[in-house]
């Protein structure tokens, strides 16, 4: 038994117990340690890649209860890769949150750690079980550090957020109360065996259950028609909460892959590719309708939040493929996304404050002049979230579009993702125009151009988690061979359900 799989749980916990113990009025010594666990947390979670990335299927079992009874931890290639994602971006929102943000409110470094262990335990269980457990802590932080700081917008997006989010709770409740009953099992592996060899009595009920539990993820993941609460929830929070968010979308989208290739896959008997009719429908209507939101937002933070919609809906239409090929596009897609909408997010939080009450707000208003640095940082992730070449936004939505040559809705999803980048285009274009080129203040009762007063100076700790995330996502675009073949190795490996079972269920591979 590895103990590196849970390693990704106990550094977050522990560290956010510590910090509880410190008061408030401490807050370098909060920051240092916040900071450095969170830099801890990036060796292992790269140890940990290395480790998985020959095949090896680390399982942890939890006092030695053995699957199916006991609580398992399982790391895997995709495991890994998402755990190392949440690190990554993670250290980076940490470093921003310390120019301030972090002081607006009580506990922030405490939520922060909390939310990085539910999030890295959502990736590594091995039960449907636990994965609630570990959707509830998350989302008790994303709670509160969404209404970190306070203000009248914050608390009531907040409040939408809490309540869908407390319906999809209520519906995961009664799925897996429905899969219990019937199978006698949360164990995703034993599931797997289970539904195998259903018996025709149950298969409705089975088959309302994983529907029951698709409608959760699907909300957890801003697929169309569940997407509404994010736009508003994402650019009201403020700035290192919204980067850290834009993985939380990615627990959804990883639940949706995990279990309906592994429990309702290939394998599965009469339940067999359950949503085959139904997910690549709803992930290429999410970027049609992410995309006319994009283009009719009115302030930058909402267009990055619609960003965050589209790509859900492009990794979806990925991995609704059920290839090996969609899904290694659709995983070399996942980091170029997450990083650039967070840097997106941050850059945005630093445009507010350059234009005094205009804010983000996309409308005539002071240029942001003697700020090149600014507006070429801005230009460059433009480039990243509209996928134009050389980039590695370009090279995921190819190998997309590659992975869809011989699928009978190829022209559908070609049209759809060619013409959600072409808005984003003009979408970024304008707001681009609006904020660097030819804004002005103008004073209506005079009819004359209002004077701008001097910017206020870049510093370089503000733009230090932004360039790492831009250049993340350069690595990604110079390692775009070995991160794909990384994908094609996972991919590989998700669909090897007999391998997942013998490494849970039997001794497992170390």
């Amino acid at each position: 038994m590895s103990h590196l799989a849970i390693i990704p749980l106990l550094l977050p916990l522990f560290t956010g117990i510590f910090l509880l113990l410190l008061r408030e009025q401490r807050i370098y010594i909060k920051r240092t340690l916040s900071g450095i666990s969170s830099l801890i947390q990036i060796a292992f979670a790269a140890y940990l890649l290395c480790t998985v990335s020959n095949g090896n299927i680390l399982v942890y079992s939890l006092s030695n209860w053995p699957a199916p009874f006991g609580i398992v931890l399982m790391a895997d290639r995709l495991a890994a890769l998402l755990i190392l994602t949440t690190s990554l971006l993670s250290v980076f929102a940490l470093i921003y949150a310390m120019r301030g943000t972090d002081r607006e409110g009580r506990q922030f470094h405490i939520l922060f750690q909390l939310q990085l262990f539910g999030l890295n335990g959502a990736f590594l269980t091995a039960d449907l079980f636990n994965l609630f457990v570990f959707f509830e802590v998350l989302l008790l932080a994303s709670y509160s550090l969404m209404l970190h700081g306070g203000g009248r917008k914050r608390i009531r997006s907040g409040l939408h957020f809490v309540v869908i989010n407390v319906v999809g709770s209520s519906l995961f409740l009664f799925a897996a109360g429905i899969l219990y009953g019937v199978l006698g099992t949360l164990n995703m592996a034993d599931l797997a065996v289970k539904v195998a060899h259903i018996t025709p009595d149950n298969i409705s009920l089975v088959k309302t259950a994983a529907l029951l539990l698709f409608t959760v993820f699907a909300l957890k993941a801003a697929l169309l028609p569940l997407y509404l609460w994010l736009p508003s929830a994402y650019s009201q929070t403020s700035a290192p909460a919204a980067a850290l968010f834009t993985i939380m979308t990615k627990v959804g989208i990883y639940s949706i892959l995990r279990v309906y290739t592994l429990i309702f896959g290939n394998e599965a008997g009469p339940l067999a590719n359950l949503l085959d009719d139904w997910l690549l429908p709803m992930a290429l209507l999410t970027i049609i309708i992410g995309s006319f939101g994009l283009l009719g937002s009115k302030r930058l933070r909402q267009q990055v939040a619609y960003l965050v919609v589209i790509s859900a809906g492009t990794l979806l239409t990925s991995f609704s493929l059920n290839s090996e090929a969609g899904i290694a596009a659709g995983l070399y897609y996942l980091p170029h996304t997450t990083f650039a909408a967070a840097a997106l997010f941050l850059l945005a939080d630093l445009i507010v404050k350059r234009r005094d009450q205009m804010e983000d707000k996309l409308e005539e208003g002071f240029v942001i002049t003697r700020q090149r640095l600014l507006g070429m940082t801005f230009f460059v992730l433009a480039i990243l979230v509209s996928s134009l070449p050389p980039l590695s936004g370009f090279i995921g939505k190819f190998m997309v579009l590659r992975a869809a040559l011989e699928h009978p809705a190829l022209p559908y999803i070609m049209t759809i993702i060619l013409a959600s980048g072409l808005l984003t285009i003009i979408a970024m274009a304008r707001t681009g125009s609006l904020f660097f080129y030819e804004a002005h203040a103008v004073d209506k009762s005079t009819n004359t151009y209002v004077k701008q007063g001097p910017p206020e100076p870049l510093r370089v700790r503000e733009l230090l988690p932004i360039f790492s995330l831009l250049g993340l996502c350069l690595l990604i675009t110079a390692w775009s061979g070995p991160i794909s073949q990384y994908g094609q190795d996972t991919a590989k490996q998700l669909l090897d359900t007999p391998t997942y079972i013998h490494a849970v269920l039997g001794k497992g591979v170390q």
